[in-house]
């Protein structure tokens, strides 16, 4: 509740987004004005939030589903799925030269075909929207739920690759297509010449032109990307905005939340603590065989059924053999819990969400998850 901006990051299946969503539903209910914004294709958050679909535009909740009940009837939900390939034409567009330079961009059949597949364009893109709206000023708290780990990964190495990708040596032969004088062919020198004649009896003279001019014009906005890049890591590190790890008791999505947590504090990126979904309680039963024959015998319907001693007895066993798979599989949670709690340190939350009976599909469930993130 004192953070601006919260990055929930975990790996798939783990209730990262449901956890995302309870958090901003949860954030709303105190009074806040608050924006959960998926970047991962999963529509699930739209049906959770009562929402037909999410999009690109910035929807908001129904207030009448939200305020039941709550602390504050003042808040406010809104709710966007971000659409990569336009938040980078957004991008361009902000940072090209001219709006016939930003036409000529669009319009280039190579970035047609390159933008959504440009490394670590498509999480630079997400970046920049979540640098957009706290620019903007306009919300309280912004809950960002990122695609799985190792997508949540290239989140954070996107302008470093976007900028690899368009500096390469390789990417420089085809910006020289576009120097002054001479023959095109001829600037890039003889090898260069050779490669890339050969390279036009396949794909077309025409194409490689078309990547001259797109790189060329790409790289007179590759200084406006930097300094976007530069100011939204500054903007992740700061104190106001917190990343929360979303994990589930199982071996593989602990090993990765522990790894993308090293992966934080290498970054200087302020962490608040884990939470972990789906744990089996431990409920320890004293009283053993004798008590669970004596609770079945004094039950009404195996009282009504007339079930002889033998077989209460057996059926006592099988309870009790049930029990232990259970509290095994509980255990087995416990110790999750103590490799992350290790992991993060003292300082650190770790939230504990029980495995719920029914599946957490709408605001009545999501509130219901309250008791548990928020205590």
């Amino acid at each position: 509740m004192e953070r601006r901006i919260l990055v929930c990051v975990g790996s798939g299946g783990v209730g990262k987004t449901t956890t995302a969503a309870a958090l901003a539903l949860a954030a709303a209910r105190r009074g806040k004005r608050t924006l959960v914004l998926t970047i991962d294709p999963a529509r699930r958050l739209a049906n959770s939030l009562g929402l037909e679909s999410l999009g690109h535009q910035v929807q908001q909740v129904d207030p009448a589903l939200i305020r039941p009940g709550a602390q504050s009837d003042r808040g406010e939900l809104h709710a966007m799925m971000l659409d990569q390939k336009q938040a980078f034409d957004e991008v361009v567009s902000r940072h090209a030269k001219d709006p016939a330079a930003v036409q000529r961009i669009l319009a280039n059949p190579v970035y047609a075909q390159i933008s959504g597949s440009l490394a670590g364009a498509q999480e630079y893109a997400a970046m920049a929207k979540l640098h957009d709206f706290d620019r903007s000023g306009q919300w309280d708290l912004i809950v960002v739920d990122t695609p799985p780990t190792a997508h949540a990964l290239d989140f954070l190495d996107a302008p470093r690759k976007l900028s690899e990708a368009i500096d390469s040596p390789a990417i420089e032969w085809f910006r020289k297509l576009q120097g002054q004088g001479g023959s095109r062919w001829s600037l890039v020198g003889k090898t260069g010449a050779f490669v890339l004649k050969r390279l036009a009896k396949f794909v077309g003279s025409k194409f490689i032109e078309d990547l001259g001019v797109f790189f060329t014009e790409f790289n007179d906005i590759l200084g406006g990307f930097r300094q976007r890049a530069e100011e939204t890591f500054a903007l992740l590190r700061q104190p106001r905005v917190g990343f929360v790890l979303v994990a589930s008791p199982e071996p593989m999505a602990v090993h990765e939340a522990i790894a993308f947590h090293e992966r934080l504090v290498t970054a200087g990126m302020p962490f608040v603590g884990f939470v972990v979904n789906k744990l089996i309680p431990s409920r320890p039963f004293a009283g053993g065989m004798p008590a669970i024959e004596q609770a079945l015998a004094a039950h009404p319907g195996v009282v009504a059924l007339g079930l002889s001693a033998t077989t209460r007895t057996m059926a006592a066993q099988a309870l009790v053999n049930a029990h232990l798979e259970i509290e095994t599989l509980a255990l087995a949670d416990l110790t999750a819990l103590s490799q992350l709690r290790a992991a993060g340190g003292a300082s650190s939350l770790l939230v504990e969400v029980p495995l719920q009976r029914d599946d957490v599909h709408d605001v009545e469930r999501l509130v219901g998850l309250e008791q548990f993130l928020l205590g």
